[in-house]
């Protein structure tokens, strides 16, 4: 994993924050131009005081998310990192997130920031990389689950066009290569790293893949290296960074419930069913080739929810987006500069007194 100053600080670059917006602006114009049930009124019952609760309590849970996401990263390096540390991690690695298309992620960008936090490389990568098996293991594990309580009707109310027809094809492929890759690197690192590494060297000893051989011996060192950070860990590490999971997810999905809770009447049934629909987007979201999954959330949420909300739909997306997207773009472009000061100046001075 080449991780440089220069590539790092491409994509932690403040400037690359227009990109996402444009592009989800640009859609959501579209959508509110295509929308016949979009009026004055019903953006206008946005600001009613049942919907400014809801939105409070939106705010809320997204404020327990992202402490979730701080004590998941300080317990996973084993409290190596203080709580400002934690947050200047996460704000970052939210930022990189945010500008990078969700198939790519921001890893690679991660694993510079712990890095430059104190961590040696094999600390980092090693983190990182479980971090992001956990992550994937959530949606492996309760992905069907929520398919099987709603007997099979996850996709029904779905609108009937080529691309509503076709979201059960693209949930399943997309689910099957998180679950493959899940499964692969949760061997290589968590159960046999030399292993993986025979078989990448196995693997780039057939033609015209020879030419990939030196990456795949590099690869396969830093799996090694990775895994060694992760040796004999006490089952109270385990059971702390999976509940911690489970918990910053759940808070995600949660926000949203919160959000509709504001404008429609939903059962209990509703919210549990609304939930899951949106673990189901979540997955088809993460093939998406914009930064952030800009302009493609906006537009599958309305596939996915216009069955609940109806004439809020166009409203509430715009709501979702600026409470769980667009804060994260905003506040790594002011965080950013105070971290470079903090880890490039103010610690050298430091270090030289």
């Amino acid at each position: 994993m080449e991780i440089s100053n220069k590539k790092a600080f491409s994509t932690l670059n403040p400037n690359k924050i227009w990109i996402p917006v444009l592009i989800g602006l640009a859609i959501s114009v579209w959508l509110f131009l295509s929308d016949d049930h979009v009026s004055v009124e019903n953006l206008q019952v946005l600001l009613q005081p049942l919907s400014v609760f809801s939105l409070v309590l939106a705010v809320i849970v997204i404020l327990f998310r992202d402490a979730g996401y701080i004590y998941r990263i300080r317990t996973l390096t084993g409290k190596s990192l203080s709580w400002t540390s934690s947050f200047y991690v996460i704000i970052l690695w939210e930022f990189s997130s945010a500008v990078t298309p969700s198939v790519v992620g921001g890893s690679a960008v991660a694993v510079f920031i712990l890095m430059k936090e104190g961590l040696s490389f094999g600390r980092a990568l090693a983190y990182v990389m479980l971090t992001a098996i956990l992550d994937n293991l959530f949606f492996v594990v309760f992905a069907p689950l929520v398919i099987v309580l709603a007997h099979g009707s996850i996709f029904d109310g779905i609108t009937t066009d080529a691309l509503g027809k076709s979201l059960p094809v693209i949930f399943w492929t997309s689910y099957s290569l998180i679950a493959i890759y899940t499964l692969v690197m949760s061997f290589a690192l968590l159960v046999h790293p030399r292993g993986f590494k025979w078989l990448l060297l196995k693997i780039t000893s057939w033609g015209f893949l020879r030419r990939y051989r030196a990456r795949a011996n590099k690869q396969g060192d830093e799996m090694i290296l990775g895994a060694k950070e992760l040796i004999g860990k006490p089952a109270t590490y385990w059971f702390k960074v999976v509940l911690a999971t489970v918990f910053v997810w759940v808070a995600r999905y949660l926000m949203l419930n919160a959000v509709m809770g504001g404008y429609v009447l939903l059962s209990i049934k509703e919210h549990l069913f609304i939930f899951g629909r949106q673990l189901i987007m979540w997955i088809v979201m993460l093939i998406s080739p914009t930064p952030g999954s800009s302009g493609t959330a906006e537009y599958f949420y309305g596939l996915f929810f216009q069955h609940f909300l109806g004439e809020f739909t166009f409203g509430t997306s715009l709501l979702w987006r600026l409470l769980a997207y667009y804060p994260y773009l905003f506040l790594g472009a002011v965080f950013l500069p105070r971290w470079i000061q903090k880890v490039f100046f103010d610690r050298k001075k430091g270090n030289q007194k």
